[in-house]
């Protein structure tokens, strides 16, 4: 039996207009990848990536997608994805972009980086509001002054503060991990 192998990108759609949330669905952002592929490679392109090309997460409140093709032909895929600049939906234009936040070969991995980014983003608005406990950000104090160093976990770097915030993640995000653990 042959395995088939395939690559994860993790993508964020970055957009000015606050109305691009309601745009931000499972068909449209795939017929706009699978557009902007064939757009650029033509019908090969299209051909390649249309046979196991799928999304399979897609969060449109933090605006992250993630995306499965077959590693033969996730270059092409990959190339495509600056070309793309609005979602359409019948007759409305989003303007939009899609940044690149990780490429991989296993879905864990992409996990791991959606966990860090969501964490992340949730810190920089709790410190904005200023609702961050002191207790979270003395224990994050003391484990960064206590290990200067980096460690690596799966060919990526995470500091002790993103370490300490995926042990945590399960806590206050479960919501969010429960979605995610549906698509595993």
């Amino acid at each position: 039996m042959v395995r088939f192998r395939n690559r994860y990108f993790l993508c964020e759609i970055i957009s000015e207009d606050p109305r691009c949330r309601q745009f931000i669905e499972e068909r449209i952002v795939h017929n706009a990848v699978k557009n902007a592929v064939a757009r650029i490679h033509g019908d090969f392109g299209a051909a390649c990536c249309s046979n196991a090309f799928s999304v399979k997460y897609l969060n449109a409140y933090t605006r992250v997608v993630l995306f499965c093709c077959r590693k033969d032909f996730y270059r092409l895929l990959w190339s495509s994805l600056p070309f793309i600049t609005q979602l359409e939906n019948r007759s409305q234009h989003c303007p939009c972009s899609f940044n690149t936040l990780h490429v991989g070969g296993k879905l864990s991995l992409a996990r791991v980086c959606i966990l860090i980014g969501h964490t992340e983003r949730e810190r920089e608005t709790r410190k904005r509001t200023k609702q961050i406990s002191l207790w979270e950000s003395d224990m994050i104090e003391q484990e960064e002054k206590k290990f200067k160093r980096t460690q690596v976990i799966g060919g990526g770097e995470l500091t002790v503060s993103q370490h300490y915030l995926l042990r945590c993640t399960h806590q206050s995000n479960s919501i969010f991990v429960r979605q995610f653990k549906r698509i595993l």
